[in-house]
């Protein structure tokens, strides 16, 4: 049964508002027209004006009319070290769903939806929190700031675009963790390969080159020589790199020999890899194939000391240090030199899912935990 909407706590309230934005990152198949972060980000920066006096408020576009969302709350001196609240306004695409994407649905006090685990819930919870401690706001030991960032699932444009202009003491990039630290993660290479060949009739292939065979031999490479030498890079808590095959098509009819073949490999990677480790892997992938042309996209492993004062604050609260196997916006701000960690109510487990959901009680813990910690930064008088 559908809990009323007058009923339900500001952090659940607003998760439900933002699943039912449409914010689908466009990249790749996103199943919907209803793609981009504009409109979230809008309907964000108009209730921060309304509910908080003072703060300040951007909308700078880091693509074409995909905005982040960017607040400073008002401080009550200057020079103060800044503390991000930075989760992504972003999802990911909506194809094979099997509810409404954006339906923000209550059943079983759970909220459903496109991004109500990753990461509308998390983003929900800090703003209730912000929200419940507002008056108190600017006299923390921290210049408080909030943003909802673009693009995280694909590119991470919004962190690279705020990480390059800000700095902050701390940031806690929003992601399902279960309200535990990630401070440290896996980095990813998606890479995008490319084989080519010549096109001929099929009833005389030894007049051409087939470019799907070419890919074979790359991938067979993969599966016999890459995956048991990626398992040779080990972190003590994040394990050790891997790599799986993602997409692969090419050709174009049966009775022609392919001209062309491409494929995509999902590579992840642990701190301290090594500067040699990418050259190394070109040079692998060309050794059976020395024509491959090789796209990288990649996202950097994180690592953050667990000393830092505002980690040991939420460690007080319960909060474990943990690792984590994906990657977020966490480590494009410590690549600046930003401490920086991921953090949120909900799991990883409901997050990509044809039913993503994020429970009520889940939302109202997170929010609470974030108002604990940020009343933890009053400054004695």
């Amino acid at each position: 049964m559908e809990t009323q909407a007058s009923s339900l706590s500001l952090a659940a309230s607003l998760c439900q508002t933002l699943v039912r934005i449409p914010s689908v990152n466009p990249d790749d198949n996103p199943g919907t027209t209803q793609t981009g972060e504009a409109d979230c980000a809008q309907w964000i920066a108009q209730w921060l004006k309304t509910e908080f006096p003072g703060v300040h408020v951007e909308t700078p576009e880091v693509l074409p009319t995909r905005p982040n969302v960017v607040a400073r709350f008002p401080s009550d001196a200057p020079g103060k070290p800044r503390l991000l609240f930075a989760p992504h306004t972003d999802t990911v695409s909506i194809v094979g769903m099997t509810i409404d994407p954006f339906g923000g649905e209550i059943r079983d006090h759970r909220i459903y939806g496109r991004g109500a685990s990753d990461t509308k819930g998390p983003m929900a919870s800090m703003l209730a929190a912000l929200h419940s401690v507002r008056d108190v706001l600017p006299h923390l030991s921290h210049e408080i700031w909030f943003a909802g960032l673009a693009g995280e699932e694909t590119g991470q444009y919004g962190a690279h675009a705020l990480a390059a202009t800000e700095h902050f003491d701390l940031v806690i990039a929003g992601e399902p963790t279960g309200l535990d630290a990630v401070f440290t993660h896996k980095g990813s290479m998606f890479l995008s390969l490319t084989t080519r060949g010549m096109a001929v009739h099929a009833a005389q292939p030894e007049k051409g080159r087939n470019a799907i065979y070419a890919m074979t031999d790359i991938l067979q490479l993969v599966q016999k020589e890459l995956v048991p030498w990626l398992k040779t890079f080990t972190h003590p808590i994040l394990g050790h790199s891997t790599v799986s095959a993602g997409t692969i098509h090419g050709g174009s009819k049966t009775n022609v020999v392919p001209d062309f073949c491409h494929a995509t490999l999902d590579l992840r990677t642990i701190p301290g890899q090594g500067e040699t480790f990418e050259a190394e892997l070109f040079a692998k992938l060309r050794s059976v194939c020395p024509e491959v042309e090789i796209q990288v996209r990649r996202s950097l492993p994180l690592l953050t000391d667990t000393a830092h004062p505002l980690l040991q604050k939420l460690e007080h609260l319960g909060a474990l240090p943990i690792g984590a196997p994906w990657f977020c916006d966490a480590a494009v701000f410590a690549q600046q030199g930003n401490a920086a960690i991921a953090m949120g109510p909900g799991s990883i487990a409901q997050a990509h899912t044809c039913d993503e959901w994020i429970s009520i009680e889940d939302l109202e813990k997170g929010a609470a935990f974030f108002e604990r910690f940020l009343r933890l930064l009053q400054v004695k008088q």
